[in-house]
């Protein structure tokens, strides 16, 4: 079989992997990710050790503002818990400079024109620079595609039909591909039917699914999402603005 497949037979599917270089370009966005959740995390817990002692701060908690707010409330709650919020902010502050570094360290990119693919692909109007990054160097920066159906395979927006005699079953999508792509490009629909109403996707979106109510919406928004992936595939393989989309205006 494997020189079959040497002659240019299709014997068996080939996986595909990133090069140490395109996987080590994965680490600025997922840290980012995971930066983003401990912040959450530790603003959660500031916020739950206050409300114990009938406390809710008015500013943003590891904010600008809290310092402030906190030298004025900080007597009145218990020595031992004020020193555990203070720890609890000092991890929150670490956090936060992390992600202004990640971020400047990304914009710095941009800016020097090494991230061609990111900034093509963010010059379309719903798709931000982050999500640009995160698609980029999850799938379209390093894998080639043949077909739509390698795409939404990659991206576990294939269908999985079952048949067996009579029986013909739709079992929706696979969720066999990346996680963090296919989760980012049901979040780009939804602002792809928001802030590009006249493009061709959204029509036919809205054609099919929008007087269904909200279940229905649900189901069209992952067909929406695989229609997209496709279309921001073309775009950037090929050049082809997806039909009726807007990109963002020129800035000086």
């Amino acid at each position: 079989m494997l020189l079959r497949h040497h002659r240019g037979e299709r014997v068996w599917s080939v996986v595909h992997e990133p090069t140490p270089e395109d996987e080590d370009a994965r680490r600025t966005h997922r840290e980012f990710a995971r930066l983003t959740k401990e912040r959450t995390s530790h603003t959660n817990r500031i916020g739950a050790l206050l409300v114990l002692h009938n406390m809710r701060s008015n500013v943003i908690i590891g904010g600008r503002d809290w310092a402030s707010w906190w030298e004025r409330h900080s007597e009145q709650v218990p020595p031992v818990l004020r020193a555990e919020i203070e720890r609890e902010s000092e991890r929150l502050a670490l956090v936060r400079q992390q992600m202004k570094a990640l971020e400047a360290e990304r914009r710095q990119e941009l800016a020097n024109g090494k991230q061609r693919l990111v900034a093509q692909l963010a010059q379309l109007r719903a798709v931000g620079p982050n999500g640009a990054w995160v698609l980029v160097k999850e799938v379209f920066g390093w894998r080639r595609f043949a077909n739509r159906r390698e795409l939404a395979g990659c991206l576990g927006l294939a269908p999985t039909p079952y048949s067996s005699g009579d029986s013909k079953i739709e079992q929706g999508i696979s969720k066999g591909g990346n996680k963090r792509a296919r989760t980012l490009l049901v979040e780009l629909a939804w602002c792809w039917l928001r802030l590009q109403p006249g493009s061709a996707l959204t029509q036919w979106f809205n054609r099919r699914f929008a007087g269904g109510g909200s279940r229905m919406r649900r189901v069209g928004i992952v067909a929406m999402a695989r229609r997209l992936a496709i279309a921001l595939w073309r775009y950037l393989q090929y050049g082809e603005i997806p039909a009726g989309a807007l990109l963002k205006p020129a800035t000086a």
